[in-house]
């Protein structure tokens, strides 16, 4: 039987690995400089129709150095921690640095922005089962769901999946802290036939522990579940009718928002919310804000990419957009201060209603339920929105049959305006956490 190796991640080497390279800068002639080191290691298995398709242990290690020779900015990496590789991508930093041209906005976060604690945020539970024990789990999964129905009749496979990192970050600011997580997860895709012909559909789960996942059975019967209530899909006419996001999809809607809020996009002028600040932007009900600190969540951290301190705060309030998504680098050249979002959201959620999927539907009587988008059809500068679908189309308050070949189009602005009611069935798989989101309206194209 074989087992995950016991872990390799010795903070010790990467401590030593960033401050060398910290000092390397300094000789060389930097003014400031800042050093990411990482490492990891996983194992993966997949299986398709009771067979084994790949077993795949992972080990990764790297590291990243980034210096300034006044405004100018260089970076370069490499896997090797030994003195003689990290002091050779100092200098070829440097080099790179002394070819760039000036930019004000280049540099390290104002130290007063830098995170001062670090509380435990219970993100690191490592799971290290045998090869034979995780390919019995990924077999278990799949067989729950050829065996849940006669109509399942084809397999993509079943996966399990366990990954652990632990990463140390320091600047000359005489910054340096370190983090620890690990990430675990089961999923299942499989094919079902029909009169109407076949229909795939798949369930995953992740957590960072363990114990949080679900059964491998049941992430395997949530496939077959939802593989066979698409078969006998057909397309509808063409109309305009409420369109109600099922959460796992509705995530989408939320990325869409902080994509257009980002730094980049604001000072490139690239957004369809461009000087929306203090504006409203949902109806008046809508709350979405950032909870960086949430014990064992997928994207808590207590400081970003760059060592800025996280805090919990409003983006949208009372439908008002108050905030944007910032590093260092983007708020300079808006003239703002770092969000602390170098490297993205921590744990991005939307208040949920009181109502539940089912309640959503039946309050929405005639319209069309998404449980797939396909393709990327989004205009970050106008918002224009136009996606390949697949679903549900509901009467009376009631689904009456899958879908699919279909497209909703809209403008997001218009969308976000539109939103008309959060549901409870909160998805909590990712980095971006909400419920089911109904729209009052949108062009559904099909005949």
């Amino acid at each position: 039987m074989t087992r995950m190796p016991t872990s390799l991640l010795d903070p010790v080497p990467l401590h030593s690995a960033v401050q060398f390279a910290l000092e390397q800068a300094h000789q060389q002639g930097a003014t400031a400089a800042e050093a990411a080191a990482s490492q990891g290691q996983g194992l993966s298995v997949n299986v398709r129709m009771g067979e084994i398709e790949t077993i795949e242990h992972t080990r990764d290690r790297g590291l990243v150095v980034t210096v300034y020779l006044g405004q100018k900015m260089g970076s370069a990496s490499t896997a090797d921690y030994g003195l003689a590789s990290v002091a050779e991508i100092v200098e070829a930093a440097c080099n790179i640095a002394r070819h760039i041209e000036d930019d004000v906005c280049n540099g390290l976060p104002d130290v007063d922005d830098l995170a001062t604690t670090f509380p435990d945020l219970d993100l690191y539970h490592p799971w290290r089962p045998s090869v034979d024990d995780a390919l019995d789990a990924a077999l278990a999964c799949e067989h729950a769901a050829l065996d849940w129905d006669q109509r399942i009749e084809n397999s993509e496979g079943a996966s399990v999946s366990t990954h652990e990192t632990l990463g140390v970050y320091g600047n000359s600011l005489e910054f340096i802290a370190e983090n620890r997580k690990t990430r675990h997860g089961i999923s299942c895709s499989v094919i079902g036939r029909g009169e109407g012909g076949m229909q795939r559909d798949y369930w995953y789960t992740s957590a960072r522990r363990y114990e949080d996942l679900e059964a491998a059975a049941a992430v395997g019967k949530q496939a077959a579940q939802r593989t066979v209530r698409r078969l006998s899909s057909r397309r509808v006419s063409t109309d305009r009718v409420p369109v109600l996001f099922e959460a796992p999809v509705a995530a989408s809607l939320l990325s869409h928002l902080v994509s257009a809020i980002s730094g980049s996009a604001l000072y490139r002028k690239a957004s369809f919310l461009l000087d929306q600040l203090e504006q409203p932007v949902f109806p008046d009900w809508v709350r979405v804000h950032e909870q960086p600190l949430l014990p064992r969540a997928i994207g808590s951290a207590a400081f970003d990419g760059e060592g800025v301190q996280t805090r919990t705060r409003d983006i949208v309030s009372d439908g008002v957009l108050t905030g944007y998504v910032l590093d260092s680098y983007s708020a300079r050249r808006l003239d703002l201060r770092t969000t602390g979002n170098a490297g993205g959201v921590h744990n991005l959620t939307l208040v949920s209603g009181t109502k539940s999927l089912d309640e959503l539907v039946s309050d929405m009587g005639r319209g069309l339920l998404v449980t797939e988008l396909i393709g990327f059809g989004v205009n970050p500068v106008t918002g224009d929105y136009s996606r390949g679908a697949a679903g549900f189309w509901v009467d009376q308050g009631e689904i009456q049959f899958p879908v699919d070949e279909i497209t909703i189009a809209g403008n997001l602005k218009q969308m976000f305006k539109d939103f008309s009611d959060v549901g409870t069935d909160v998805d909590t798989r990712g980095n971006v956490r909400c419920g089911s989101i109904l729209i009052n309206e949108m062009t559904v194209a099909g005949d």
